[in-house]
């Protein structure tokens, strides 16, 4: 994945300073990404609604790549609209990351990786999804609205 472009994000009436000093680098937003346990993911459908849920994942250079039931509502909602919002448990160092899903293919390796990390839990080959990112957005609570960051991919 190619570095994304940091600018300032357009968040109007929340102060949100306008020079590049003080904003994160990709870096911290992505080992929150990679050491994150749980990610949010928010889909919509036109019949239901707006839906959020955690799933379990890997934060590789494609993005974050999971799986879920085919038939959960998360499948039905990305079949039908593959356009995604992930966020991270915390609200004090906070990275929300606006992606679209496609169906993966992982190999051996990436399933031992998830299997390792989500123990005792064994993964198997099978539907695998990466979401990629298209924006990303991260602060933190302490220093917001100083540090707030948008990256475009």
């Amino acid at each position: 994945m190619t570095e994304p472009r940091a600018s300032r994000p357009r968040f109007l009436g929340y102060g949100i300073a306008t020079e590049p000093e003080g904003m994160l680098p990709w870096t911290w937003a992505e080992e929150r990404l990679v050491a994150s346990r749980n990610y949010w993911i928010a889909t919509a459908s036109t019949e239901r609604g707006p839906h959020t849920t955690p799933v379990w994942g890997l934060w590789r250079d494609e993005g974050l790549v999971f799986s879920f039931g085919e038939q959960s509502r998360k499948a039905r909602d990305i079949a039908a609209d593959p356009r995604v919002v992930i966020h991270l448990e915390s609200g004090d160092e906070v990275v929300i990351v606006e992606s679209d899903v496609e169906r993966f293919e992982v190999s051996e390796a990436m399933v031992a990786a998830y299997s390792d990390k989500y123990m005792p839990f064994e993964a198997e080959v099978g539907t695998w999804f990466v979401a990629r990112p298209r924006r990303a957005f991260a602060w933190t609570e302490a220093s917001y609205p100083n540090d707030a960051t948008r990256f475009d991919f």
